[in-house]
């Protein structure tokens, strides 16, 4: 028989990200941090490969990461508004986790597979936030896909890639629930 958990159920079907804007101080400390993290990478890894890595993002580290915006490459093609955009999220954050996938050479494990883990732990580290009453929110943003940036900022390995940046900090604002998809109409039974 299975035995229900209805205090997490309520929470996975009322779970709600936070606007990364409304996020303030405190944030987690470095002692608060690991269990969050210990939770993320409780997912599914094919293979066991752990193809998922952390850098923790502190205040002084985000400044430059927003200083660095303007210079990378895909900066040169984008109007003054989007460089100024991708700016704020580090401006404006006081602790950022970048959860980077790292990709595993795998006669086993298909590319895609490990993508998928990944992106996993990003949900992983943003519901164990949320449960230990944390603000947070999963971004990215152009410039995690410009490779000079992540390079050059983050020290990214060519087998590397950022899967998410999740943005942790006291709530300043609770957000309003927003439209959520007709679970009806994205069921397809099968029954033969």
């Amino acid at each position: 028989m299975p035995a229900p958990n209805p205090q997490a159920m309520e929470f996975l079907q009322t779970r709600r990200s936070r606007p990364a804007k409304t996020l303030g101080l405190p944030v987690p400390t470095r002692a608060e941090l690991i269990p969050l993290l210990t939770a993320a990478v409780r997912v599914p890894d094919h293979g066991k490969l752990e193809p998922w890595r952390f850098i923790v993002l502190e205040r002084a580290a985000l400044e430059r990461l927003s200083s660095a915006v303007a210079s990378c490459d895909g900066a040169a093609q984008l109007e003054e508004k989007a460089i100024a955009k991708a700016r704020r999220q580090y401006d404006e954050a006081d602790l950022v986790v970048a959860v980077i996938e790292v990709q595993q050479a795998s006669g086993k494990i298909p590319g895609i597979e490990q993508t998928y883990s990944a992106g996993a732990v990003c949900l992983g580290l943003l519901n164990a936030a949320l449960v230990s009453g944390w603000g947070a929110n999963w971004l990215t943003g152009w410039p995690v896909h410009d490779r000079s940036f992540v390079s050059d900022t983050l020290g990214l390995d060519a087998n590397e890639r950022v899967a998410g940046l999740i943005h942790l900090g006291t709530e300043t604002d609770a957000p309003s629930e927003r439209p959520r998809p007709d679970i009806e109409a994205l069921i397809t039974w099968l029954d033969k």
